[in-house]
């Protein structure tokens, strides 16, 4: 246990004789007496903390290897992007599929306002070497092909 903190207790206290017979009417006054008395507080603190299993290892970053892709990929499969270098957009679909659209020139307002947008074509698809990818910036870059991610072992 830790003292956390002393206390000194000083009491001044006045000490009056019994009622003295007439007598002794022209006895002093009473006298003060001081008595010193020491109290110590203390105070204890308990931290609980559970118990827990040591975290795992990250994860191995995961590389990726380009292999031939789709000439094209249905707007409906699409369920997120990864803006990569200028020239690459990592698009996830449904599935867990991963695709790289690679890009016919450098890009570079996509990464400056993190988006693009892809205008809706009659058949529903975004395909390579037609379609565009169109930046928040105004820029339009083309798609020239997709390649599939696949995991390197």
């Amino acid at each position: 246990m830790t003292p956390i903190a002393y206390g000194l207790l000083v009491a001044a206290t006045s000490v009056a004789p019994a009622p003295a017979p007439a007598a002794e009417a022209a006895a002093p006054p009473p006298t003060t007496q001081v008595q010193v008395t020491q109290m110590l507080i203390q105070q204890r603190i308990i931290i609980r903390v559970p118990a827990m299993s040591p975290p795992p290892p990250p994860p191995r970053p995961i590389k990726w290897k380009e292999v031939k892709g789709p000439k094209c990929v249905p707007v409906s499969q699409l369920a997120g992007a990864s803006i990569g270098q200028n020239d690459t957009v990592d698009l996830f679909l449904r599935g867990g599929t991963r695709l790289r659209a690679k890009l016919d020139d450098d890009c570079p307002a996509l990464d400056y306002y993190s988006g693009f947008y892809l205008a809706p074509t009659p058949d529903g698809q975004v395909c390579q070497r037609r379609d565009m990818l169109h930046t928040r910036a105004g820029q339009q870059c083309r798609v020239e092909r997709f390649r599939m991610l696949v995991p390197e072992r």
